[in-house]
């Protein structure tokens, strides 16, 4: 086939379908389309990967959504300053995606896998789970990359996944979390006098965020409402307020009443989980 001939050729061997299209048009020529050529090489088995860069892997499709409370986790590290210049006590927090409470955290003056490693044991002990089948997403911090920490993941049954590289947004929920943590009023506005005061000012926040904070992403509720699945409890109540408020004074109704609602789903952004 005159095609394949052209396509096998020692002038074009070397190039894609779409490189060949375009030199052949340069020379005046035309035998077919680039997608008739994939065809006819797809249909040959010759549409196999040359050259010297790694072959494209078709990686495991993962779940991005969470539906309920310890289906998927997301966690991470941020910097507290201290009255040193230049040195930093490290935060780690694990944060359940449905129900944005935070489940662990950990403050210590070094960056590393054994210190999550703990952090990720014990949160598991405390949420009364095996691990089999959660799924934990991080970026790609140095601890994040721990062999140590990830077969411990694998052998507990936990599918580690990844943002793309210096790509902030694949793990927003954790970023936002520590952006409502830096800007709250309390937040000081000099730097911790040490590891005490830090663990101090992160447990009331903690407490607060998880018991007292309405957050606005899951129908302004606390994280620790939706955990325990009271969410459809409180709007039900929330909706009867407003259904009473309506026959007290309908006048003043002139729209359909709005009904409180459950937010039912929570996603990551799919491109940016890789699993590792």
């Amino acid at each position: 086939m005159k095609v394949l001939e052209t396509i096998n050729s020692e002038n074009f061997c070397d190039y894609t379908p779409h490189e060949i299209h375009a030199r052949l048009a340069d020379k005046g020529e035309y035998v077919c389309s680039p997608s008739t050529m994939y065809r006819l090489l797809k249909k040959e088995n010759l549409n196999v990967h040359r050259g010297r860069a790694k072959a494209p892997e078709n990686r495991l499709k993962i779940e991005t959504k969470a539906m309920k409370p310890n289906e998927v986790w997301c966690w991470d590290i941020t910097y507290l300053p201290t009255a040193i210049r230049g040195k930093y006590l490290k935060l780690y927090v694990f944060e359940d995606l449905y129900s944005r409470k935070i489940i662990g955290s950990h403050i210590d003056e070094h960056e590393n896998e054994i210190i999550a490693l703990k952090l990720l044991q014990s949160c598991i002990e405390k949420e009364k789970i095996t691990g089999q089948g959660l799924r934990i997403h991080s970026d790609n911090g140095n601890p994040m990359k721990g062999y140590f920490f990830l077969e411990k993941m694998r052998g507990l049954g936990i599918v580690p996944s990844r943002s793309r590289p210096r790509v902030s947004n694949d793990n927003p929920y954790i970023e936002s979390l520590f952006k409502t943590m830096k800007y709250r009023p309390e937040y000081p506005y000099r730097p911790f006098r040490d590891i005490v005061e830090a663990n101090v000012w992160v447990a009331a926040f903690i407490k607060w965020y998880n018991y007292q904070h309405l957050h606005s992403g899951i129908g302004y509720i606390t994280p620790d409402q939706r955990h325990q699945g009271l969410d459809l409890e409180v709007f039900t109540g929330r909706n009867e307020v407003l259904k009473q408020a309506k026959l007290k004074t309908p006048w003043r109704w002139n729209l359909k009443l709005k009904q409180w609602k459950q937010i039912e789903v929570v996603e990551l952004n799919e491109v940016g989980c890789r699993v590792v």
